[in-house]
């Protein structure tokens, strides 16, 4: 079977064929850290982190590389006297830090913050000026978007359909849709928020921090750039167009996911309807969060409410039940292959709704087994279940021991059977799933210990 993904340049799906099929790379924007995460940025963080698990359990090894934009507009006005703008930023980088792993989002390969690459966006600068593209006015830098015909490819407008540029003042412009490479200082600004450059103290653009950071921990060119649907224009159109009028490949599929509507309605503060993810998860399990999060096809609005998260409880019981029943009827089980209906449905541009069907009808068939006697089909759906919620980030380790009438046995059951799947990965050089399986084990509270006649484990404390 092959991966499609739908590739937002291109309008369709594509067969996804990454340029090192031991090692797909992978480009997400990251949060502006001007104020907390709201459940938009949640979703936005759980699409990819499914996407990326995915393609780690396609390909062994995803380099996701995940920026902060820790220096913009928004950052520097909300900043006060007692919180500097890098101090609001840190904070707020913590706060989107804290409820990713919550819910379980797997840390970034690299997280770079925009503050981090500003030489690397310099140089940028200096080479589309060089190749005629930008100009200096001013001490600013534009992009002059007149000089490279193929901007608009990726949201497939010409610049006379497109909304002006709102990213910078007009003082200077040629054009009123050149956007900012390198803004001059203002009057009024802490001097920590402006580097020299040779075009005069400032700080960098929106846009171009990313296209420096991908090109930085990634090259030239890339497999995967992702984001949520409103950074398609202007963010990612300037990056495209920045990125290959600077003679870079750049990124070969484009993947966005869907917006949050709350009640039905679009989020706003004006609404009130505004969810801090926070406050979502002081209000429900993060298991149920997730799941909630992921029950819509990442392309698609989602909308969250109390049904839609009722329903999410609902259904992690049913799973979870199956789940603490199989190891009390049947024990230690052995790993199996994914079921071919998961795998065929998650290669069809990632049908994670899709997926969570093929759970659960293989909760309705093991229960079914266990009904009847079957010992050996329940334990095939049984390790079925397991392994399709592992992989969509919802590991059933400690849910499955948790009111259990024998913990203990369950317990037990439970680490061997991962263990034999950590052993198999490390065998097969399959450091993504070695790598994954241990980090359940920390986040468990298991200590284990390699020895020359095998691994053996521990509760911490």
């Amino acid at each position: 079977m092959t991966l499609r993904l739908y590739d937002t340049r291109a309008q369709a799906l594509r067969d996804f064929s990454p340029l090192d099929e031991k090692n797909v790379t992978m480009y997400v924007c990251g949060p502006t850290v001007q104020s907390g995460p709201h459940v938009g940025h949640l979703r936005a963080s759980l699409a990819f982190d499914l996407l990326r698990r995915w393609l780690e359990h396609r390909y062994g090894r995803v380099t996701f590389v995940r920026n902060v934009t820790d220096i913009d507009d928004k950052t520097l006005a909300n900043a006060t006297e007692a919180e500097p703008w890098w101090a609001l930023a840190y904070r707020v980088e913590r706060e989107f830090t804290a409820v990713n792993d919550a819910i379980g989002i797997l840390p970034p390969t690299y997280e770079p913050r925009a503050t981090g690459s500003i030489d690397q966006m310099q140089e940028l600068i200096a080479s589309l000026i060089e190749r005629g593209h930008a100009y200096a006015s001013e001490g600013d830098v534009y992009f002059d978007v007149r000089s490279w015909p193929e901007y608009g490819a990726l949201t497939r407008q010409r610049p006379d359909e497109m909304d002006p540029d709102v990213d910078a003042d007009l003082r200077g412009k040629r054009d009123a849709h050149d956007f900012a490479l390198w803004k001059a200082t203002k009057a009024g600004e802490p001097e920590t928020a402006s580097w020299p450059s040779p075009w005069g103290p400032g700080r960098p653009g929106w846009h171009i921090e990313c296209s420096a950071m991908s090109r930085r921990y990634l090259g030239d060119e890339f497999d995967i750039h992702g984001g949520g649907l409103d950074l398609r224009f202007p963010h990612h159109e300037n990056e495209l167009a920045q990125s290959t009028a600077a003679g870079h490949g750049f990124a070969r599929y484009w993947v966005h996911n869907g917006l949050v509507t709350v009640n039905g309605q679009k989020m706003s503060k004006s609404l009130g309807n505004f969810v801090l993810a926070a406050d979502l998860l002081a209000e429900n399990p993060a298991r149920v969060v997730r799941y909630a999060l992921s029950a819509a096809h990442y392309r698609s609005s989602l909308d969250v409410s109390e049904q839609a998260l009722a329903e999410a409880s609902s259904a992690l019981d049913r799973i979870e039940g199956f789940a603490q029943r199989g190891l009390r009827e049947i024990g230690p089980f052995e790993p199996s292959q994914l079921p071919e209906a998961f795998v065929r449905v998650m290669d069809d541009d990632l049908g994670v709704p899709q997926a969570l069907a093929v759970v659960h009808e293989t909760v309705r068939a093991g229960n079914t087994a266990l009904d009847a006697g079957d010992r050996e089909a329940a334990a095939g759906a049984l390790s079925a279940v397991f392994g399709m919620m592992d992989v969509l980030g919802l590991p059933l380790y400690s849910s499955a021991v948790a009111s259990s009438g024998s913990a203990d046995q369950a317990l037990g059951a439970l680490v061997d059977h991962l263990l034999t799947q950590r052993q198999t990965a490390r065998a097969e050089k399959d450091w993504a799933t070695a790598d994954r399986l241990r980090d359940t084990f920390v986040a468990a509270g298991i200590t284990l210990e390699d020895t020359p006649s095998g691994t053996h484990w521990s509760i911490d404390g």
